[in-house]
């Protein structure tokens, strides 16, 4: 596990989120889209992940309910696909009631350099689903190929028992 657990206005995560092409707000201190959100930062500052779980009834794709990824930045912090998996496992180790339609993500063929857009996550075991009304590329990844729960770097369930009532 590379990752550690962060928060929506992590300065090295805003740093990461500010170069990524989906940034509305370059240089605000919150980078995540309102609501519940898991924010990881890999223990070197070189990658920055965010799971979301926005409210069904305020969802406007057709994947209401489900995880999604909102944010992913690499810069070094090994292969992409690997982080991919950890943060997976580290998001189900926080939130271990996988919605029925697991976890989906958007990719910009337009904003991206390469030739496979979403390649990383499509070797994650993600696959495609299909496409936004605004053109973006979906991949969704089923509770069935989510590698198990595994806690970010310094994290222990008891941590996160008291937050969640458990």
């Amino acid at each position: 596990m590379r990752w550690r657990l962060a928060y929506r206005n992590d300065p090295e995560g805003r740093e990461l989120a500010d170069r990524h092409y989906n940034r509305q707000s370059i240089g605000a201190p919150g980078f995540v889209p309102p609501g519940r959100c898991i924010v990881l930062v890999t223990e070197c500052a070189r990658a920055v992940w965010t799971t979301s779980w926005p409210f069904a009834e305020y969802v406007k794709h057709e994947w209401a309910g489900a995880w999604v990824n909102s944010l992913f930045r690499n810069e070094g912090a090994g292969l992409s696909s690997e982080l991919i998996l950890e943060a997976v496992a580290a998001t189900r180790y926080i939130w271990p009631d996988v919605p029925d339609l697991g976890l989906v993500t958007f990719v910009d063929a337009s904003k991206v350099r390469s030739s496979n857009p979403g390649c990383c996550y499509k070797h994650a075991g993600f696959t495609r689903i299909g496409t936004t009304k605004g053109g973006l590329l979906a991949f969704g990844l089923s509770l069935e190929d989510m590698p198990e729960a595994a806690p970010a770097l310094g994290q222990t369930l008891d941590m996160f028992s008291a937050v969640l009532g458990a």
